[in-house]
């Protein structure tokens, strides 16, 4: 039994012309594209304009969407992925499809990302022309990368770890305008992003912290002198803790007293009663940002004179 072999063949011996050789084509012959994509394309239509450009191909997929297809017979180029983008927001459309003869790395990883943070589903497909001994060309379309469930998965992430950070930069800018009118602890530290804001309590690896959680809050001191230093962390706890009924009286409510078996670091802290975090509505933010700012004031009030006693 005789087996050919395949050879590819120059795109440009194939189709001489990108727009009246291979866009014509793909127009007459839609369903190659829709096989290798598992999509039922249809009513595909060549040079359609999108203000004042036109698209190569426009088309719809079986559940009514427009679907944009830009070709290029060459190494895919950033002009080629602008146009992509462009006429996928004027268009609206829902599928974008981008053909070329040779995909970058970087747009590749470009149209991945673009699959993680838009609505609408974008493919990379190689165009490639191949014949097995003397037989006439035919067209070999690969897909290089589309939408998928974990690149959904991935966006979902990123838009909410994104939206994360903006809620809580902004809770602590509202928090640091309510604190700076009662102390000056934080007044010299903006916003973060982190769960939690800090400032040196006046003696190296102590620090006094803001901590908002979702739907919680709670102020605190830290005690970390950095790596190696667990048994001075340990005996600057105990030293405070030996104060802990008179520190206790002082703040005026109950401390959590954490020396924080196997770590590293111990911590005094002062939870916030009820459930208000930065997730919950902004209306609601006020009255919890005014209770962690009281609670700071007092913590450093009950502390102070103590951390003032420890030696260096």
């Amino acid at each position: 039994m005789s087996i050919g072999k395949i050879e590819r063949v120059p795109l440009r011996q194939v189709w001489k012309h990108e727009a009246q050789g291979f866009t014509t084509w793909l127009e007459q012959n839609i369903d190659v594209l829709s096989n290798t994509l598992d999509l039922a394309l249809s009513n595909a239509e060549r040079e359609q304009n999108a203000g004042d450009f036109s698209v190569d191909i426009v088309a719809e997929d079986q559940s009514g969407n427009t679907v944009i297809i830009e070709n290029q017979l060459e190494k895919s180029n950033h002009d080629h992925l602008g146009k992509l983008i462009t006429y996928t927001s004027m268009l609206e459309a829902g599928v974008a499809i981008w053909i070329v003869a040779e995909p970058r790395p970087e747009h590749v990883r470009a149209v991945s990302w673009l699959n993680e943070g838009t609505s609408a589903a974008f493919y990379l497909v190689k165009v490639e022309a191949v014949r097995i001994g003397d037989s006439a060309p035919a067209p070999l379309l690969t897909l290089i990368v589309g939408p998928s469930e974990e690149t959904a998965d991935v966006g979902t992430t990123k838009r909410q770890l994104v939206e994360r950070h903006h809620l809580r930069k902004h809770f602590w800018s509202l928090l640091l305008e309510r604190a700076r009118k009662r102390t000056k602890l934080h007044a010299a530290i903006g916003p973060s992003t982190e769960g939690w804001v800090s400032v040196t309590a006046g003696r190296a690896g102590l620090t006094y912290v803001y901590v908002v959680a979702q739907h919680g809050a709670r102020v605190e001191l830290y005690i970390d002198r950095g790596k190696g230093a667990e048994a001075d962390n340990a005996a600057i706890f105990d030293a405070l803790c030996g104060e802990r009924e008179q520190i206790g009286n002082a703040f005026g409510s109950a401390l959590g007293w954490e020396r924080l078996e196997g770590r590293r670091a111990c911590r005094i802290r002062f939870d916030l009663p009820g459930q208000v975090g930065y997730k919950d509505p902004e209306e609601d933010w006020p009255q919890v940002q005014d209770a962690m700012v009281d609670a700071m004031v007092r913590l450093d009030a009950a502390l102070r004179p103590h951390i003032g006693a420890l030696g260096a």
